[in-house]
């Protein structure tokens, strides 16, 4: 099986006259090249129309002689990447915009390797695809895990922030893998009907496709519940820092009432206060005595009671 990168090609006219399988993989094309691709190959003009518009919901559709597989792979940064496959029994084309380095990962196994039915090959796209999912996702995992172990430690805002971050990163995921997983369930009935292509070994290659499909909602389901777990321990270890705040604010504040009460009755002007409360015993006795043994009586209150522990 020979895979192609331009759409002119001239191995193009005697591979389609030997009957031989081969794929056309073609990047970043304008409106018009894929509107004369479509003629060359005899594409359903809503095919057609489809390829040139990106931003399609996973689907596939069928045209009797042809049939349109539009799939979602996930670039290192995890961000979702488009790729649009055309099948029939004796070709594949593929167009996309990005993720050539996931498209180039099955190029190579092919020419490496080179698949021994055309159900295969098309797996094999497929495949790859579906397989840049797991990098991202073990990534995320990691993520949640420093994010929740820094926030036991001291929670941020910039922790919050992040927190966003991923939850927005794995709707996106959830949003392209989640249709995938559904038509994937009768993705094989479709290729199987093309001519060309047997329906019993498309099913089986699909099934394999399916249960990572499977396997990569669940794990995004998980990682949505352990955000909204990490959310929660956010706002718990933020109120239990307030708490700790607060506390130690009023016993500060409650360390000063009797300080203030103390300076308020010395401070008073009356004439026993004034006319004999005048020495340097008197001073250090009932001024700064009284102060030191009412914040002592206090602060030995406050640490009986537990006040002044880390809960």
């Amino acid at each position: 099986m020979q895979v192609l990168h331009e759409a002119d090609d001239p191995k193009i006219p005697e591979l389609l006259e030997a009957g031989e399988f081969f794929w056309l993989k073609l990047q970043g094309c304008s409106d018009e090249q894929i509107a004369e691709v479509g003629r060359r190959f005899g594409l359903h003009p809503l095919a057609v129309e489809d390829s040139q518009e990106l931003g399609q919901r996973p689907k596939i559709d069928d045209y009797g002689e042809t049939a349109l597989l539009v799939f979602y792979g996930v670039d290192p940064d995890g961000t979702p990447v488009e790729v649009h496959i055309h099948v029939s029994g004796q070709w594949m084309l593929t167009i996309h915009q990005g993720g050539h380095e996931l498209l180039q990962h099955a190029a190579a196994r092919i020419e490496r390797d080179p698949p021994r039915t055309e159900e295969e090959a098309i797996y094999r796209v497929l495949d790859a695809l579906t397989d840049s999912f797991f990098p991202v996702l073990d990534k995320v995992d990691e993520e949640i895990d420093v994010l929740m172990d820094a926030m036991l430690e001291s929670a941020s805002q910039d922790q919050r922030e992040d927190l966003f971050a991923l939850r927005r990163r794995l709707i996106d995921l959830r949003r392209v893998a989640n249709p995938q997983r559904d038509i994937l369930a009768r993705g094989g009935e479709v290729l199987g009907g093309l001519p060309g292509l047997e329906a019993d070994d498309a099913r089986d290659w699909f099934r394999d496709l399916y249960d990572h499909l499977v396997r990569i909602s669940e794990l995004i389901d998980s990682y949505r519940d352990l955000l909204a777990g990490a959310l929660d321990l956010y706002l718990s270890t933020v109120s239990n820092r307030l708490n700790n705040i607060s506390k130690q604010l009023t016993v500060v504040a409650t360390i000063f009432l009797p300080l203030t009460f103390v300076t308020g009755f010395f401070g008073q002007n009356f004439g026993t206060l004034v006319r004999h409360i005048n020495s340097p015993w008197a001073f250090w006795s009932y001024g700064i005595g009284g102060l030191v043994v009412s914040a002592l009586a206090l602060l030995w209150y406050f640490r009986r009671q537990g006040f002044l522990g880390n809960g």
